[in-house]
């Protein structure tokens, strides 16, 4: 979870042997004027050993008004440095701690907002426990395009900054404004990685060959040398990560020690959720191997999902009417989670059909699970569960029908653009039981709040 760089993909080069002096271009996160002490290294040995020297901290960032963008960045541990820095990474840990990446896989699997970025934080604030994910979300994405400015001046985001800080559940300042922090941090660089995971074959293979961050600067706080190359006090440094991209050796995009980003594993975690569902997808990063599901095992995943929710809804004509709020702050009911599964089906399936005609899918323009309908606030009946018996029995035997008549290779080899055929029947199937379990065994659940 490291600061967004937009960029242009560009193809991995040969690098030079030595440093350059630096010319700000498009891809920089915080171009300035050049200056005769400015040096860019791009090997990958000379961009690992300054993200190790003490002597080489983050730009310093200049302190500000408390409660506006400038005060939040002279605050959090990305631009500090020494002791400041030791202490401030330490809360941010403390945080992360407490957050499994399995849930947190979970937690980005429900929703399909069309904005990934109020996702990640979606995620992250609810993984948090914070009292309002989706106004935190919001907030944090105003803040985010003023947060790598090095001298921000953005009424807006100073504004979201201001209430952003009650919001985070913590009286002590440093605290609150770590944690908002995290999830700045977290909001483009988390969203661009599902971007890039998307055309490059998942996320390793987008670490490894679009990576989400391509450059690093640096400040030289006193005098030092890399790869043999004088760093005098007072330099800045920018390290081209992209170009020191090594085929063999670990990606950059997350840092390197000592101040490797310990959201490492969350940020992959939230990317798959909101790539494949809560279920464990193919790994399209390499071609299919022995570990993957048979084309018989993956043609029963629907059904099996099906089986799930009717076993569920076997439950729900004793529902008494109250709608359901999930452990993400969704509301359903039986005869929306039962809309969702259908709706979804109908949805990938009209698209899969459209790929293989060689046609683009229709548009997306279902209301999904932000809307409430009156028709999901009537009472569920014992003909409801028989017409919803009918309908899901027939989408997954259509569906188990289709995966299994498919050319094997088309399922991670499949025409037109988007998830392969093998990730869109695992998606379903994770995101099925995501919407059925939001409601769970309605028995059970009155029994737990006696």
């Amino acid at each position: 979870m490291s600061d967004p760089t937009p960029h242009h993909p560009t193809p991995h080069h040969p690098t030079p042997h030595h440093p350059t002096p630096h010319r700000p271009a498009p891809h920089d996160p915080t171009p300035h004027d050049p200056t005769p002490h400015e040096l860019t290294f791009s090997r990958y040995q000379d961009v690992t050993a300054a993200l190790a020297d003490p002597a080489l901290v983050p730009p310093p960032a200049t302190p500000g008004r408390y409660g506006t963008v400038a005060w939040l960045r002279a605050t959090v541990a990305r631009f500090s440095a020494g002791e400041p820095h030791a202490r401030r990474r330490a809360l941010v840990l403390a945080d992360l701690e407490r957050l499994d990446p399995a849930r947190l896989r979970v937690l980005a699997a429900g929703g399909f907002e069309p904005d990934v970025r109020l996702r990640v934080v979606r995620t992250l604030a609810r993984a948090l426990g914070l009292a309002d994910p989706e106004a935190v979300a919001r907030d944090v994405r105003v803040v985010g395009r003023a947060y790598f400015e090095p001298a921000p001046d953005d009424p807006a985001a100073d504004a979201a900054v201001a209430r952003l800080l009650p919001a985070m559940g913590d009286d002590d300042p440093e605290t609150a404004a770590n944690r908002i922090g995290l999830l700045v941090q977290a909001c483009d660089a988390t969203a661009t990685l599902v971007e890039h995971a998307r055309r490059s074959g998942g996320p390793a293979a987008a670490l490894r060959d679009d990576p989400p961050l391509r450059t690093m600067r640096r400040f030289a706080a006193r005098a030092t040398e890399v790869g043999g190359v004088a760093v005098p006090a007072g330099a800045h440094v920018l390290l081209d990560l992209d170009a020191a991209r090594e085929p063999d050796r670990e990606p950059l995009a997350f840092g390197a020690p000592p101040r490797l980003c310990p959201g490492r594993s969350h940020a992959l975690a939230i990317a798959e959720g909101i790539l494949y569902g809560s279920s464990d997808p193919a790994d399209t990063s390499r071609p299919p191997a022995e570990d993957h599901l048979g084309q018989v095992e993956l043609a029963t995943l629907i059904p099996e999902m099906i089986d799930h929710v009717l076993a569920l809804a076997d439950t729900w004509t004793a529902w008494d009417g109250r709608p359901i709020v999930n452990a993400d702050g969704r509301t359903y009911t039986p005869h929306k989670a039962l809309r969702r599964v259908t709706d979804h089906l109908i949805d990938h399936w009209a698209e899969l059909e459209a790929r293989l005609a060689g046609e683009p899918p229709a548009a997306d323009h279902w209301h999904a699970s932000e809307v409430t309908t009156p028709a999901d606030l009537v009472p569920f009946t014992a003909a409801d569960l028989d017409e919803a018996r009918s309908r899901l029995t027939r989408l997954g035997r259509i569906w188990a029908q289709r995966v299994a008549a498919l050319p094997e290779r088309q399922l991670d080899d499949s025409p037109g653009k988007g998830w392969s055929f093998r990730q869109i029947v695992c998606h379903l199937a994770g995101a099925g039981a995501y919407y059925v379990d939001s409601v769970g065994p309605i028995e059970r659940q009155r029994e737990a709040t006696r």
